[in-house]
């Protein structure tokens, strides 16, 4: 055995996991993406999807996806750099710039590439990254990429971001780099705050909107636009895997920013297009959810009725006041057996375990979408209370 296969065989935590029978990803889906979906020819309650808007088996997504197909083919062999820029990226382009708010947009790949290329590519040798602790995986990796000084803030403490500002050199670029809706624990960034502090220190912020747009804002335009302060907010980062009900993703920004990044952003230059099907997907989402704001106005209802069920039933949620709600385990061992049993009784989570989370907050992740019915929210709540019952964490 070569050196390498010799050290990685060394990790076993995944065929131990097995062994016990409580190995719970990649678990193989045999149907569209609802609230209830096929699992080993059985239904399931789906409760670990981020199509906060339930829009990823919308037949009129799906029509979107297939008149592009026809037109323009199955993908774009090519980055937009070079060959991989269609007309309809472009008409994207300008649909979000008008929907978030700002002056131009550019198209990633994914998500997480728009994270990894603008967060390592904006800042030089001299300037400040400030991140929140409890920032993305993305983010975390943009920045590790970065040539420039690094501050970590402690999550959204503005105590803390403010006495990392004061270390900066007042003239060189302090970026801060932000999520609108903390993915993992649902809570919320303080950025009427953090705007207040990025304009008394001349800082320059970035806020990840993956998980806030579709769920917050006028027309689900998320957490910017939720606190009235889209226009103090330099960039703004989205996904299109999630409310979108599609694959890639978006920063919008002004055209000064975009025009250095569409030159310097290496996961732009150098990864190919996305497809037209997720193309105009997304671009059928934009206008479904603005023209349906009866689907915002449901998941709020359900989140609502979720939150007060899961409270009622002794559970410990820590501060989301969104539609991802932390289940608190605080043990990793619990974590994937509960997951499992869960699964049992027909409801899938997810489970969270270190390092997306701290080894003593592990917790299932129990999100919801638009289009679940407060019966099968109600049913969920009965076989989580059921399960926690069983391994004493709740009375």
């Amino acid at each position: 055995m070569k050196l390498l296969q010799a050290k990685l065989s060394k990790y076993t935590i995944p065929q131990e996991a097995k062994a016990a029978g409580i190995y719970p990803y990649f678990r193989a889906i045999s149907s569209e993406q609802d609230p209830e979906v096929i699992i080993n020819g059985q239904k399931v309650l789906m409760f670990g999807s981020n199509c906060y808007t339930g829009l990823v088996n919308d037949p009129r997504i799906k029509e979107a996806a297939i008149e592009a197909t026809k037109k323009y083919g199955t993908g774009c062999a090519g980055s937009p750099f070079l060959n991989g820029t269609l007309d309809l990226h472009k008409q994207l382009e300008a649909r979000i710039a008008e929907y978030i708010g700002k002056e131009d947009v550019m198209i990633y790949s994914t998500g997480f590439g728009v994270n990894l290329g603008v967060v390592s590519t904006l800042t030089g040798r001299e300037d400040y990254i400030l991140w929140d602790e409890q920032d993305h995986a993305s983010i975390i990796e943009g920045r590790r990429l970065s040539f420039s000084q690094q501050l970590k803030y402690r999550h959204n403490d503005m105590e803390s971001l403010e006495k990392q500002l004061q270390r900066c050199e007042p003239d060189k670029v302090k970026l801060i780099v932000t999520d609108g809706v903390f993915s993992m624990e649902g809570d919320v960034a303080n950025l009427p705050e953090i705007v207040r502090l990025a304009k008394k220190y001349d800082a320059t912020v970035m806020v990840d909107e993956a998980h806030g747009i579709g769920v917050f804002g006028e027309g689900g335009r998320g957490t910017c636009n939720h606190f009235g302060v889209t226009d103090d907010v330099d960039l703004v980062m989205g996904t299109f895997s999630k409310s979108f009900a599609s694959l890639g993703g978006f920063i919008a920004t002004d055209k000064e920013i975009t025009n250095y990044l569409r030159h310097h952003s290496r996961s732009y230059i150098f990864t190919a297009s996305i497809t037209p099907a997720s193309t105009a997907a997304a671009l059928k989402a934009i206008d479904i959810m603005i023209a349906e704001p009866e689907r915002q106005e449901n998941l709020w209802k359900l989140t609502n009725f979720a939150l007060e069920g899961f409270r009622n039933m002794g559970c410990e949620i820590g501060n989301t006041s969104t539609p991802i709600i932390p289940l608190f385990i605080r043990d990793n061992f619990k974590t994937f057996s509960i997951t499992r049993d869960l699964l049992n009784e027909g409801i899938f989570v997810n489970p969270v375990v270190s390092p997306a989370v701290a080894p003593q907050d592990t917790l299932i992740r129990f999100s919801l979408m638009a289009t679940h019915s407060k019966e099968q929210v109600e049913t969920a709540l009965e076989k989580i209370q059921k399960v926690f019952r069983a391994y004493d964490l709740i009375p």
